[in-house]
């Protein structure tokens, strides 16, 4: 379950972050616990970018369904000027 604040998160900013979490792992120097919150941390904002690129998905899938339909019934139906 997310927080408040990480359902706050915009995508660009939950995907800044994960690259600097991301970039701080891969440099080493930190403490196991360091590096095990660090990680948690990551999963959380994987998934908040997960979640505005699914919505994003699903917004342009209903666009594009309807612009389908609506040329689909410019055909079907539509006048031609005959």
């Amino acid at each position: 379950m997310t927080s408040k604040v990480e359902e706050a998160l915009g995508y660009e900013q939950a995907r800044d972050e994960l690259i600097e979490v991301v970039r701080r792992l891969e440099a080493g120097g930190t403490t196991l616990e360091e590096s095990l919150a660090l990680w948690e941390r990551g999963e959380e904002l994987a998934k908040v970018c997960r979640r505005w690129l699914e919505g994003a998905r699903a917004r342009l899938d209903a666009a594009l369904a309807e612009e389908a339909e609506a040329e689909a019934g410019q055909e079907d139906g539509g006048d031609d000027g005959r």
